[in-house]
This record gives C-alpha cells, sequence and structure tokens, in this order.
C-alpha cells in the first residue's frame, strides 16, 4: 500500500496531549507512590488520534487545530510529526495551555480521566487554510462539541471548501453529549456524509433511550450515514440508503487499554470508505481498527499499517479482507 493510496486527509478539532500510566488500581494516599509497568505520552483526541491512525493506514494527513504555545504543545507537534502527520496547521495560541489529560489505565483496560480543555475552543477560521481543505479527499471535524464561535462563523465554510474540492465530510464528537449541544451540532450533521459517535454520546445528544430511534434522528437531519461504536459489542451502521441499522460484532483481543479505540474505528472506517469499500465493510475496517488500538497503551497503539489491519481482519472475516484488498488494488490503480 503507497502512501497516497488513501490520499489527503484533513483532521480539524481537539489535539489533546495524553499522559497514560499502567496498571493502576488505586491512587495512593498522601505522599504515597506506586510502581507501574508502562508510561507514556501520545497525540490524543478526535482529531490528533484519528490523524495519527489514518497516516499509518496510508494517508497524507494534515492537523489542523490549536494548540497553546508551551511544551505540551511541542510533544503534541513532535508525536505526530513521528507519524508523518503534516503539522503545519496547528496554530500555537499564548494564552492557553495545550489540551492535556492524565489517565491512570485500570489493569482491565478501563480509563478515567483528569482532563484540561485548554486551547482547544480557541481554533479560528482565520488559522484554517481552505485551499488546503478543497484539496483533500476526505475532511474530518473531531471534536466540534469542544471548539468555541468556529462551530457556526467558521465551519460552514471550512465544509463549504471540502465539498468544493469533492472531499467526504466526517463529524465525530469528544464529550459525553447533552441535548443543547445536539441544536448547535445539528447544522454540522446536516452537511456531514458520516457521523461517528460512541453509544452513550449518541444518546445523551439526541435525549433517546433507544440507539434505532437516536440513529434515525440523525439521518432525519440529512447526515449520509451512521456509524455508532458499542464498545466491546462492536458497533451499528446505517445510512440514508440502509436506514435499518446493521450490527457488527468486536473482534475478541486481549485488552491493554481502551484509550483511542474509538479514534482507531472512525480511522479504519474513513479509509474504507476511501477505497471504495459499502459502509458495512468500512465499519469492519474500523472494528479491527479499535481492536488492535486496545491491544496496547495509547491510542497511538496497536496499529501499523493497511496491510496489518487487512491481514488481522481476514483471521475473522476473510471475505471481508478480500473484498477490501480488491478495492486497494482498484485505488492504486486510478
Amino acid at each position: 500500500m503507497t502512501a497516497t493510496a488513501l490520499g489527503a486527509v484533513t483532521v480539524l478539532g481537539a489535539h489533546i496531549l495524553d499522559v497514560l500510566g499502567r496498571p493502576v488500581g488505586a491512587i495512593p494516599p498522601g505522599q504515597g507512590s506506586v510502581r507501574l509497568s508502562e508510561i507514556r505520552a501520545t497525540a490524543a483526541g478526535t482529531a490528533a488520534g484519528t490523524g495519527v491512525d489514518l497516516a499509518k493506514l496510508g494517508a497524507s494527513v494534515l492537523a489542523i487545530g490549536a494548540l497553546g504555545d508551551d511544551l505540551l504543545g511541542d510533544m503534541v507537534v513532535a508525536a505526530m510529526a513521528r507519524h508523518g502527520v503534516d503539522t503545519s496547521g496547528l496554530s500555537r495560541k499564548r494564552e492557553a495551555q495545550t489540551s492535556a489529560t492524565i489517565l491512570p489505565i485500570r489493569a482491565n483496560g478501563e480509563r478515567p480521566a483528569l482532563h484540561v480543555p485548554g486551547a482547544t475552543p480557541l481554533l479560528e477560521l482565520a488559522d484554517v487554510d481552505l485551499d488546503r481543505v478543497r484539496g483533500s479527499r476526505a475532511l474530518l471535524i473531531g471534536a466540534p462539541d469542544a471548539l468555541g464561535p468556529i462551530v457556526e462563523d467558521g465551519l460552514p465554510a471550512v465544509v463549504n471548501a471540502a465539498r468544493q474540492g469533492g472531499a467526504l465530510v466526517a463529524v465525530d464528537v469528544l464529550h459525553p453529549g447533552r441535548p443543547r449541544d445536539f441544536g448547535r451540532l445539528a447544522p454540522l450533521l446536516a452537511a456531514a456524509d458520516w457521523f461517528a459517535p460512541n453509544a452513550d454520546q449518541l444518546l445523551a445528544l439526541t435525549g433517546r433511550d433507544d440507539l434505532t430511534a437516536a440513529i434515525k434522528d440523525i439521518l432525519a437531519l440529512g447526515t449520509g450515514g451512521v456509524a455508532v461504536t458499542l464498545g466491546a459489542a462492536g458497533c451499528l451502521v446505517a445510512s440514508q440508503d440502509q436506514s435499518t441499522p446493521v450490527h457488527r460484532p468486536a473482534i475478541a483481543v486481549d485488552v491493554v487499554d481502551t484509550t483511542g479505540c474509538g479514534d482507531g474505528f472512525t480511522a479504519g472506517l474513513l479509509a474504507g470508505l476511501l477505497l471504495g469499500a459499502t459502509p458495512v465493510d468500512a465499519a469492519w475496517l474500523g472494528i479491527a481498527c479499535g481492536a488492535l488500538v486496545a491491544t496496547g497503551l495509547g491510542s497511538d497503539a496497536g496499529i501499523e499499517n493497511l496491510g496489518q489491519v487487512v491481514d488481522f481482519l481476514a483471521r475473522t472475516q476473510p471475505a471481508v479482507a478480500r473484498r477490501i484488498k480488491q478495492s486497494q488494488i482498484k485505488e492504486q490503480m486510478t
């Protein structure tokens, strides 16, 4: 798979420094300490984490977002650049620190979080190179729920630029979700080809207690498709052409850390769609990516390249893997 097979992809939104340690059974009292087996720092968030995974899968990724003008921001830039991501679209803001999260990872892979929102909401339209967006095959807007006035004042222009270039537009969210966020994000979702929340986020955003009804609410906006991650239960996929959700199960792995599994899913989904796979096959590729991320510590774990992911998928879904490989060949020939 060549580095240009997926083409240029822009990821815009939350760029966060994660500092993770494992295994953490409890926070020691007072001045106590515990020894851990591993501590890592990674570029994370629904833009940065997905961007790193997309770069591993073969996309030429441009990152757009707001960082603080601090050491934490330097670390995010360095972490993304190590994977070949173009970080020239990251704007440094002196008035805030870089968004960051401390994640003490439990032995079962669960991940409580201590988070500083930081500079993420300070991204402005003036920070965005619209010509670069026009040249992208896909635009992922990651964490619009964490962004500031650009949601209303700038993202319509960004989406319009992507559309002018014929790009696929996808949206993912960061926060647990509130109905009032749904009203703010509805125009953006209406303009999107795909929305990829997790189940809890989707239910909280729509105020529903049933995923099928919540998916219908999103499709009623005009969104092209919805891919909902269900954690260990896999995912649901629905679209304007197939409004009845299709369930696909997760792939069992030994879980180390669930941080970034949703970002891995989104990266795999977008990679599959860019290769011309059907939405359900693209979701299978997303499931494989999410499973691989869970096998290591941090959002950049597990995934090596597209060929490795497809080979992993072939262990349980050989027919799907075969179709994706055929899509790869067709894409390379065009």
